[in-house]
């Protein structure tokens, strides 16, 4: 347990070496979730979950070959108005609003920074490339002004 007082050096030191290995406890995923929590809150969008994502069921059976490099994920996200479809390709990620409709997709990085922004067209169409990377989240704004927001996701 840390002090609140440092009489001395050797306790401060010994205090701050404390601090550090408790922090290194912490795995770097939840520290990376709970900034990118926080780095863009939008009160008024609604939250999009992440219902299906093809890669949770590729659990190849032991022995089995693995996939192509190549191979493609796909990934649903809904809201009660809303469903967002997507497909990760090697070099872009495209996705759909259904109901069909145009709108405006902004990507956002684990800051809340705008990477990039991508129009959907009438059929709902959009598509980014090159394909992001990292933590990132979509954030839709439909022709009619409803707004959805992805959960954070590693595309």
């Amino acid at each position: 347990m840390m002090s609140t007082r440092w009489n001395d050096d050797e306790q401060l030191l010994a205090d701050l070496g404390a601090a550090i290995r408790a922090r290194r406890a912490v795995p770097d995923r939840l520290v990376e979730i709970g900034k990118a929590a926080f780095a863009w809150r939008t009160v008024e969008a609604e939250l999009a979950g992440l219902i299906y994502d093809s890669a949770a069921s590729r659990a190849a059976p032991t022995g089995a070959r693995a996939e192509p490099a190549t191979s493609r994920r796909a990934l649903t996200f809904v809201t009660a108005e809303l469903t967002i479809e997507l497909e990760v390709g090697p070099d872009s990620l495209s996705g759909q609003l259904v109901p069909p409709q145009p709108g405006t997709v902004d990507l956002r990085d684990r800051d809340g920074v705008t990477a990039g922004t991508a129009r959907a067209d009438e059929v709902g169409w959009f598509v980014f490339r090159p394909r992001p990377s990292g933590l990132c989240r979509l954030q839709v704004r439909t022709a009619d002004g409803h707004e959805v927001r992805t959960e954070w996701t590693r595309f």
